[in-house]
């Protein structure tokens, strides 16, 4: 069954409710319609420890079992500038997820912890680089595909650094949904569609 492929879709859920899996599912799709279709994922998970680095080849082993013409780009902090380099009226981009590409930002290798409250410089880099990712989206000649994390729906958390990326997610969540023409919320592996696009407004 085609899931159906929009100009661009921006999918959330929480951990394990299926949103990485329906944006596989999508590229395969996308595969399947032409020989001259590509699909790249981005992926912008950064391997930290042993733990993580598990996880990412595990990843990788996975997905290239379901969706073996999906060609993998590691980008953990510059995404504006790929998808102005990578897409194509041809090319359906993965970027997976957006969530660590804010803790990048946030977090980065060999800090503790950061938070743009406390940090000017920081929210002023991430604010141009979040305002051209925007630009990029909409610009996009080929369709784009954004997994995010939604993890507001919880307790609020203790710490304030937390509760500022909660926060700062929220914000950069709410920001990407505007742009995008799909908007799907994930839960238990099952799709409800927030947002859809015009007729006109799908992928060819």
């Amino acid at each position: 069954m085609s899931l159906g492929i929009a100009r661009s879709e921006l999918i959330l859920g929480g951990q394990k409710s299926g949103k990485s899996r329906r944006a596989e599912l999508l590229a395969r799709d996308w595969l399947a319609q032409a020989p001259q279709h590509r699909a790249l994922l981005i992926a912008t998970a950064q391997p930290w420890d042993d733990e993580m680095r598990a996880r990412i080849a595990r990843h990788q082993r996975d997905r290239a079992e379901r969706v073996p013409g999906l060609a993998t780009l590691e980008e953990p902090r510059d995404l504006a500038a790929v998808l102005q380099r990578e897409s194509t009226p041809h090319t359906l981009l993965v970027v997976d997820c957006l969530t660590l590409w804010l803790t990048n930002w946030t977090m980065p290798a060999g800090v503790e912890s950061m938070d743009f409250e406390q940090n000017r410089a920081l929210a002023h880099n991430w604010q141009a680089q979040a305002a051209m990712f925007l630009i990029a989206i909409e610009r996009a000649p080929g369709p784009v595909v954004l997994v995010g994390n939604e993890i507001g729906l919880g307790v609020i958390p203790m710490g304030r650094e937390v509760r500022a990326f909660v926060d700062a997610l929220g914000q950069l969540n709410q920001q990407v949904a505007q742009v995008c023409q799909r908007v799907t919320l994930m839960a238990a592996g099952l799709p409800l569609t927030l947002k859809a696009p015009t007729l006109k407004e799908h992928a060819p």
